[in-house]
């Protein structure tokens, strides 16, 4: 168990420490406001739990290229990044939530299922699968994104006011308005 332990410090923490936390700090001592922030990091994961792997970054390019200047486009990338292991983890939750919803046949996720994928004789079946899994998480990511914005905003707030260079709000007038 300690080997097991040591291994993961020694190659997972550096990579996240590389990869979330050093891209995180560069993006907050920029002197993003925390309301872009929480709102970016927000849209990012609920962009980043889409049920159809391989295509959360499109979604990502395409909801920057629509808001422009309403979100930081760094941040929804990264927490779209950090998003991916949900991503898997949820795949079929959103799959049982949309035939929920829909009333649609449970789709069996046994290997002769899988074998009949392989095979070509479920195509109706996974084209129904997709469909109620894109259902349930057409459904369920306004939720998601309200419940991430209000859990990132004071993160955000913290984070800023330790980390940033840049001050979000002047505190003294840049100009005087007093005639020289």
């Amino acid at each position: 168990m300690t080997e097991v332990l040591n291994s993961f410090n020694l190659v997972v923490v550096p990579w996240f420490q590389a990869k979330i936390i050093d891209p995180l700090v560069q993006i907050i001592q920029r002197g993003t406001e925390p309301k872009q922030l929480a709102f970016s990091g927000a849209l990012g994961i609920a962009l980043g739990l889409f049920p159809i792997v391989g295509v959360t970054v499109f979604l990502c390019g395409l909801a920057i290229a629509v808001l422009g200047s309403h979100c930081h486009a760094p941040t929804v990338l990264l927490a779209n990044f950090a998003a991916t292991p949900i991503e898997l983890s949820l795949i079929i939750p959103f799959l049982r939530f949309g035939e929920l919803i829909s009333g649609g046949a449970h789709f069996p996720l046994t290997s002769n299922a899988f074998k009949k994928v392989l095979t070509g004789q479920a195509s109706r079946e996974v084209v129904y699968s997709i469909f109620h899994a894109l259902l349930g998480w057409l459904v369920a990511v306004p939720f998601i994104m309200a419940l991430l914005y209000v859990l990132l905003l004071p993160c955000f707030a913290i984070l800023v006011r330790r980390f940033s260079d840049v001050p979000s709000s002047p505190r003294a007038p840049l100009l005087s308005l007093v005639p020289l």
